[in-house]
This record gives structure tokens, C-alpha cells and sequence, in this order.
């Protein structure tokens, strides 16, 4: 019995068979799987290696990056949870300690985490698969002409779409559902398991149908053609709100008790207290207080009517869905005609020369019509979003009152945030490989790679692209925030700082994050090598504290003094002007190169080494 327990966990060793062998073996023999099985297995992979989530094509590797990116930060909660319920009587020195367990609204926030946590990563998920969820002009024109029943590929699609969120949802909750018995040691340990699956189950799942039924909802309502104007905002609005629960997670933790025991409208209509009350109605039964009843109840319902929702509208949007793929787009206009006399100006300011003006509209042009570059934007745009809101909003509780305050620390820092996000998403986006259809004309006409007044011409369009957009954003946010802000920030002082941090911060960061960009947008070559996710993460983890805190340091020095406008000014022309030479003998480096043939490898010419 040991020893075949043992063969679980032992890696085979490849057997070597000769010829002979391999041919009384006979033919390999695929397994015989129905039509219903082949579609739902192709449904579901595409989930995964479609552009957008792989554009490398590397659809495994990408799914266990994933795969651990979601169940990993429960995991390390779970387990530094043991601790704060098995406390040492006099650890950490200096500090009091009794040995006694954690009280109760603390154990309450804790539950409360898991379902938070399940919540925000299913809708996440589904938002990010948002599109694939129906038929696309591929499923039209390579599964159409095939001979398969309607009914049997929408019911396969559907299958497949309920294995993503159930392999999402255990995914995300499996591996802390294990810990957390360990490390909170409850008292009755079957009420806890049920409690806390069943919680943080319902959580993840109300998010996901939630998403689902708003899609459906919308396009029985306004129809595909209509629906694909708003899917952005839509999309935007929901990771942002989500992102933004997780981020407020800490500051909402300490309303909690004063939400529950006063029994308010608002803890009636957050979805997290919904499953907090199936939560803690388990665990606790009978004695429980009223109020999670009540939730639990709630929670319920909701469930049921968004699966009713999803459940009836799917099938109708599908069918809509499908009879507008034939159809057709329909007609639309090329230009649009209030753009007519902002290009105008632009091409008297900024965009004078031929060339700037091509690379200008074409990225214009491109930004949102593939997918993957409007979700890159959606998501890192709802990301800066909830970051900012984080950072301005506070809550209090004054007698038994709940209280949101503006912080004065966090507008300052917000325009450092909604920057760096913007120029980051865009970067992101512009460097993306595989749009090959953009690239050829660029390479016929120009060369490959271009001489070197050609291609700073052309990455110049493209940091004066992002530049304005960065501007435009960072003005509306900085008078958004002073319609908001206290008084010390309304000062003509205080506004002057304001916005000459706002501009400078938009003029650097474009130079740092386009840097070492060589490549026009959008047509960058597929790497060679697979991006190493964890030095990214750390780059944006060191890089982005440092920009989020400079503008609160930086406004109230400038404000105390006019000499100070001016040393600001000259600092960021000298930085600017270092990086433009910086960014000039990068690309002179790059078009020294020799060039190559579309399908030519560069391995005998570099060795395998970069330069």
C-alpha cells in the first residue's frame, strides 16, 4: 500500500524500446471522443489561446501563470492567519500579547476577505473573457459550412463556458480552503468547511452569472451593433469597480461592525455582505444575529434571479447574436465628423510633416478596433481607476454613522497614478505583437529596419500620440479633483503646482516608458523568448510607489516658494532633453542592425545575444 501511494508522487522514467518493440505496439490510436466533446474542448481552449489572453500562442503556459496568479494570494493569507489564531504570550517582544484568539468583528473581516476575494477575481475572469462568450465571425466561417447541428454547438459552448467558471472558481478557493481549517482552528470544523465553501462559492459565482446576464441583457435590449459602442465602458466600468472593492478592502474592514450592528441600507445592498451572511448563519446557526439572516436570505435571491437572467437571456442574445454575424456590420461613416476640426489644428501644431500625420491616424484608427488592444486599455485603465479611488476616499464612523471623507494626501498622489496608468496602458497596447496586416506597408516603403530620420519620426508621432492623450486625461482629472479637493488645495498655488507636476510627470513618463520602444505600434515581432512575469511584476511594484509619492512631495515644496516653479522647470528640460539623447542613440544603435528577411532567424548573426 505505501509503496503504490509512493508511485503517485514518482516521476516515470522514459522507457527506450527498439524497433521491433515499436512495431508490435501498432498504430497510435487516438481516443474516440463524440462531436459534442471535440467542440467543448475547442470552445474551451480558445477561452485560453485566443489573442488577447495568449498572444504568444503559448496557451498551457499562459493558463498555469493564471493558474497560480489567482490562488496564490488566498493561500498566503490563509496561512499568515495562524499566527493571529495561535498568538505566543509575549511575541513580539515589546508588545502585549495574552494568547488569546482574535475577537469577533476581527474573525468576521477575515470571512469576509475570502468572499471579497472570490467576488472581484470571477468577475475579473469573466470580464477579461467577455468576448468569447458568443460566436465571432471565425466560429461563422470555419464551424459554419462544417456539418454540426446549431443546438449541439451552443450547447457545447455552453458547457465549456460553465467549466471556465467552475475551474476558476475551485482554482481560486481550493487551495485556501484546505489551509484555512489549519489556521483558524474553529470549533466545529464541518459547520466551518460548509460555511466557508458555500460563502465563498455563491461569491464568486453571483459575480460571474452577474456579468454574464448584464451581457445577455444588453444585447436582447440594444442589439450587437449598439452593444459594441458601450462594451467598452461597460467593461471599464466593472473592472474598476471591482478592482477598486479589492483595494478598499482595508478601509471597509473597519466600518464593518458599525454597517452590521446599525443594520443600514447599505449593508443590505453590498453584494459581499450577501454571502458574509451565509457565512457566518452556517458557522454561528441559531445564535447568530438577525442581520445575517436577513443577508443570507438576500443572497439568495440574488442568485437565483441572476441565474434566472443569464439562463433566459443567453440563449436570446446568442441567436441575436448569430443572425447579425450574417448580416453583417452594415454600413458606417469613415469620418467622423466632429474629429474634422481637431485634425485640423493638429496638423498645423504638432503633426505638420506627412509622415507624423500617417503614423497618427493610424494608430488613431487602430486603437480600438482590435480586441486585444481595448482590453489592455480597459483593464489598465480600471485598474488606475480603482487605484485612484483608493487612494482619495476614506471612510469614518461617527456615532453610528458612516462617513466618506476626501483625503488631501490622496489627490496629490492621484495625478501621479492616473498618469503612470495611462501611460502604461498605452505602451502596453503599442508594443503588442502579431498585427502583421498593419505591418508589411511600413517594411515595403521604409525599410527594415528604416534609416534612422525615419524611424524617429515615426516613434515621435507615436510619443506626441500618447502624449496628448495623456494630457487630455490628466487635465479632466485634475479638474475633476479640484471640484472635490479641501480648501488648502484650492489655492491659485496649490492649482499652479498642481498642474505643472501634471504636465511634467506627463512629458517624463511618456520618455521613460517609450524609451526603448524601436518599433512602430502595433507591429511589433512576436518574442523569442517568453516575458519573465515576475521581474514585470517587480518592475511596476518598485517603479510605481516611487512615481504615486513624488507629486506629494514635490507640490508642497514648489508651493513655498516662486523660485521653486522655476527650478522644477529647468530639472524636467534637463531630464527631458537626457532622455531624448538617450532615446536618439537607442534608435541610431537599432537601425545600424542588419536587416532581415520576414522569415529569416537572427541567430547566426547575434549568437543568441542581445545588443
Amino acid at each position: 500500500m505505501a509503496e503504490s501511494f509512493q508511485r503517485l508522487f514518482s516521476r516515470a522514467e522514459p522507457q527506450v524500446l527498439s524497433m521491433n518493440v515499436q512495431a508490435a505496439l501498432g498504430p497510435a490510436r487516438p481516443p474516440m471522443r463524440s462531436q459534442f466533446s471535440l467542440l467543448t474542448r475547442h470552445f474551451l481552449e480558445r477561452f485560453f489561446n485566443h489573442e488577447t489572453a495568449s498572444p504568444d500562442g503559448d496557451a498551457k503556459t499562459r493558463l498555469v501563470q493564471i493558474a497560480f496568479a489567482t490562488s496564490l494570494p488566498p493561500f498566503i493569507v490563509a496561512i499568515y492567519l495562524w499566527p493571529v489564531y495561535h498568538p505566543i504570550a509575549g511575541w513580539p517582544p515589546g508588545q502585549p500579547s495574552t494568547g488569546a484568539p482574535p475577537t469577533y468583528w476581527l474573525q468576521v473581516n477575515h470571512h469576509l476577505f475570502f468572499i471579497v476575494y472570490s467576488f472581484v477575481v470571477m468577475g475579473i475572469a469573466t470580464v477579461f473573457e467577455w468576448d468569447l462568450f458568443f460566436p465571432d465571425l471565425l466560429d461563422l466561417f470555419v464551424l459554419g459550412p462544417l456539418p454540426i447541428h446549431s443546438r449541439r454547438a451552443f450547447a457545447a459552448r455552453v458547457t465549456a463556458i460553465g467549466i471556465l467558471i467552475g475551474g476558476f472558481l475551485l482554482d481560486t478557493n481550493l487551495f485556501s480552503s484546505l489551509v484555512l481549517p489549519m489556521a483558524m482552528d474553529p470549533p466545529d470544523l464541518l459547520r466551518f468547511l460548509a460555511g466557508h465553501v458555500l460563502a465563498v462559492g455563491a461569491s464568486g459565482f453571483f459575480a460571474a452569472a452577474s456579468i454574464l446576464a448584464l451581457q445577455g441583457l444588453c444585447i436582447c435590449i440594444f442589439g450587437e451593433r449598439l452593444f459594441r459602442k458601450v462594451a467598452l465602458l461597460l467593461q471599464g466600468m466593472a473592472i474598476t469597480l471591482l478592482v477598486m472593492l479589492l483595494l478598499l478592502f482595508p478601509v471597509i474592514s473597519g466600518v464593518v461592525p458599525a454597517m452590521l450592528q446599525s443594520e443600514s441600507l447599505t449593508a443590505r445592498c453590498f453584494p459581499p455582505f450577501w454571502f458574509l451572511g451565509i457565512y457566518q448563519r452556517l458557522i454561528e446557526g441559531p445564535k447568530a444575529p438577525p442581520i445575517y439572516a436577513t443577508l443570507a436570505r438576500t443572497g439568495n435571491c440574488a442568485i437565483l434571479l441572476v441565474s434566472f437572467l443569464a439562463i433566459l437571456t443567453y440563449p436570446l442574445a446568442y441567436l441575436r447574436k448569430m443572425s447579425q454575424l450574417v448580416e453583417g456590420p452594415g454600413s458606417r461613416r469613415a469620418v467622423n465628423p466632429l474629429s474634422r476640426p481637431i485634425d485640423r489644428v493638429l496638423h498645423a501644431t504638432v503633426i505638420r510633416r506627412p509622415l507624423r500625420r500617417a503614423i497618427f491616424h493610424f494608430i488613431s484608427q487602430t486603437l480600438l478596433r482590435v480586441p486585444r488592444y481595448r482590453i489592455y486599455l480597459v483593464l489598465y485603465g480600471g485598474i488606475g481607476l480603482s487605484v485612484v479611488a483608493a487612494s482619495i476616499l476614506r471612510f469614518t464612523v461617527n456615532h453610528q454613522q458612516i462617513r466618506a471623507e476626501v483625503s488631501a494626501d490622496g489627490i496629490r498622489v492621484a495625478v501621479g497614478i492616473v498618469v503612470f496608468w495611462m501611460a502604461a496602458g498605452l505602451r502596453m497596447a503599442f508594443i503588442s505583437s502579431g498585427n502583421e496586416r498593419g505591418r508589411w506597408i511600413f517594411r515595403i516603403v521604409h525599410g527594415n529596419p528604416p534609416d534612422v530620420l525615419t524611424l524617429t519620426e515615426q516613434l515621435s508621432s507615436a510619443r506626441v500620440w500618447v502624449l496628448l492623450w495623456t494630457a487630455l486625461v490628466a487635465t479632466g482629472a485634475c479638474s475633476i479633483f479640484r471640484a472635490i479637493a479641501p480648501a488648502e488645495l484650492r489655492t491659485g498655488q496649490a492649482i499652479v503646482a498642481q498642474v505643472l507636476v501634471a504636465a511634467s510627470m506627463c512629458l517624463l513618463l511618456t520618455d521613460a516608458f517609450f524609451l526603448n520602444v524601436t518599433s512602430l505600434p502595433f507591429t511589433s515581432d512576436q518574442a523569442r523568448e517568453q516575458p519573465n512575469l515576475a521581474m514585470t511584476m517587480l518592475k511596476f511594484f518598485t517603479f510605481f510607489p516611487l512615481v504615486a509619492a513624488l507629486p506629494l512631495q514635490v507640490e508642497p515644496w514648489i508651493e513655498s516658494s516662486p523660485w521653486h516653479f522655476a527650478i522644477l522647470f529647468v530639472t524636467v528640460a534637463v531630464a527631458h532633453l537626457a532622455l531624448q539623447r538617450r532615446h536618439q542613440s537607442i534608435i541610431r544603435e537599432y537601425c545600424n542592425q542588419l536587416p532581415l528577411e520576414e522569415d529569416e532567424e537572427d541567430f547566426p548573426m547575434k549568437l543568441g545575444l542581445r545588443y
